[in-house]
């Protein structure tokens, strides 16, 4: 097996219903699947989602509620997606962690890090939620941050694209996709992978990020069997 210990950082939207909000049990049961699949493997899994599905704090922001209010309430949201996850993983045989950048007691773990490693080296997977656990930090953020924490050897950024392009290939038909490049020419280029402060993270940890499509059935096996998907930036 090409890896022993991932990170995967998936979009609240992608859990998201086609009634345009709140949460699709089928679509998490896809990603439990996609995760299952790696546990299989014996390949130790870290898992950051968004909540962009119930709550963002910048667009909130944006409606009259305060930014840090609002980062908050999102920050809470990730829990809620990340205790549904935990479900699902669990209704296929996974056992599954929470831990919480916030202090929830009775509902989750307070993420430390020696406590994520202990956790996944007991086979379990590891859904870190709330983020870094302050404002102002998006979930891509933490996803950077967590994976650095726990020595992950790669981080996998989930997305509805297969890789990075060019330009957006959803509105530019003539972009192509890069299957490997590096954070320098990232920056040169301008491609918005990340946040800068997560990207900024990953480069100076050396920790290589995997832009490839999760809704495709079968992707995360294939890249933990040392198949080419999606893009590599290292």
């Amino acid at each position: 097996m090409k890896y022993k210990r991932i990170l995967l950082k998936l979009s609240g939207e992608s859990f998201m219903g086609d009634d345009g909000y709140s949460i699709d049990y089928q679509k998490i049961h896809h990603f439990a699947t996609e995760v299952k699949s790696a546990v299989d493997r014996k390949v130790q899994v870290g898992i950051v989602i968004g909540g962009g599905n119930i709550f963002r704090g910048v667009k909130g922001a944006g409606r009259g509620f305060d930014r840090r209010q609002g980062d908050y309430m999102g920050m809470l949201a990730t829990v809620i997606n990340s205790m549904a996850l935990q479900t699902v993983l669990e209704e296929l045989g996974v056992s599954a962690k929470v831990m919480s950048a916030l202090k929830i007691e009775g509902i989750c773990e307070k993420i430390f890090f020696k406590n994520a490693i202990a956790h996944l080296e007991a086979g379990q997977v590891v859904i870190l939620s709330a983020g870094t656990g302050n404002p102002f930090f998006t979930t891509d953020s933490g996803a950077a941050l967590h994976a650095v924490e726990i020595g992950a050897e790669l981080l996998l950024k989930g997305t509805r694209v297969d890789g990075i392009y060019t330009a957006d290939p959803e509105k530019d038909p003539t972009a192509t996709k890069y299957d490997e490049i590096t954070f320098d020419a990232c920056y040169e280029k301008k491609l918005n992978i990340m946040d800068l402060t997560a990207f900024t993270l990953c480069k100076e940890n050396n920790m290589p990020i995997c832009v490839y499509n999760a809704n495709i059935p079968g992707n995360l096996a294939k890249i933990l069997d040392g198949e080419k998907v999606g893009t590599l930036v290292h």
